[in-house]
């Protein structure tokens, strides 16, 4: 099934029936990906005294409950309201969902005790090129990233000059396969989060960071499509599926 998506003055067509899906499925189960020192998501029969919601345990509907939180279980999308006082909705912040990306792959680089992503690195990936949306791979990207539990593991991060370029590249939305753009444990910090969405001047609203994602090695570097699709919560973060599509020639 083909769609065609106008871009600027472009004309784009993408193939529907083809989704290159980017995102992390969440389960009730310790090995789902995990960060952030909380628990394992639970999806449980609701209870009421001797009615259980289970088809297996006699009901007539499967009833649970789902217990979760989107920045430490998954892939989720989140807006400025992650790190302000004021509150914002990614669900109200979010009002496009077909954007221009590339997907690029870049191997963190030793510095002191972390494994950083530097400006240049980004710069070098994506060259003059101008999207909407940047979707990182990082190496090595194998699949136990779909399950690793990342608490107090010191994982990969991007400097803060990573954000400040792609602000000046005018890139909205930024996806990454780590579970934070910045440091595990910066002393509130959270440099690359503030420069992103430029909390001291004037705030991008409509800008996205995207974390947990998981990029096949089959999905090569390169444009495409992405429809950034989201579970409509009033939050600061919400699970989302990140879809991509390549482009037609």
């Amino acid at each position: 099934m083909l769609a065609t998506i106008q871009y600027n003055s472009k004309k784009l067509q993408i193939d529907l029936s083809k989704p290159l899906d980017i995102s992390i499925p969440m389960r009730a189960s310790k090995s789902n990906v995990n960060a952030w020192y909380v628990d394992e998501p639970k999806i449980e029969p609701v209870r009421f005294d001797d009615w259980v919601g289970s088809v297996k345990e006699g009901a007539d509907v499967n009833f649970n409950n789902i217990l979760f939180n989107p920045h430490a279980h998954g892939t989720h999308t989140e807006c400025v309201g992650h790190i302000t006082k004021e509150f914002h909705s990614i669900n109200k912040r979010l009002k496009n969902f077909f954007f221009l990306a590339e997907v690029i792959t870049v191997a963190p680089e030793k510095k002191g005790d972390d494994f950083v992503i530097s400006k240049k690195q980004i710069q070098t990936a994506l060259g003059n090129k101008k999207r909407d949306a940047v979707v990182l791979r990082t190496l090595p990207n194998t699949k136990d990233k779909k399950s690793r539990h990342y608490s107090n593991t010191n994982p990969p991060y991007l400097l803060e000059e990573v954000a400040t370029y792609l602000v000046s590249k005018d890139v909205n939305h930024l996806l990454i396969d780590l579970p934070s753009v910045d440091k595990e444990k910066d002393e509130g910090k959270l440099l690359c989060h503030n420069a992103f969405w430029n909390t001291k001047g004037n705030i991008r609203l409509d800008a996205t960071i995207t974390e947990f994602i998981y990029v096949s090695n089959k999905i090569k570097d390169g444009c495409y499509v992405l429809n950034l699709q989201i579970a409509p919560f009033e939050n600061d973060a919400t699970p989302s599926k990140p879809i991509l599509y390549a482009i037609l020639e």
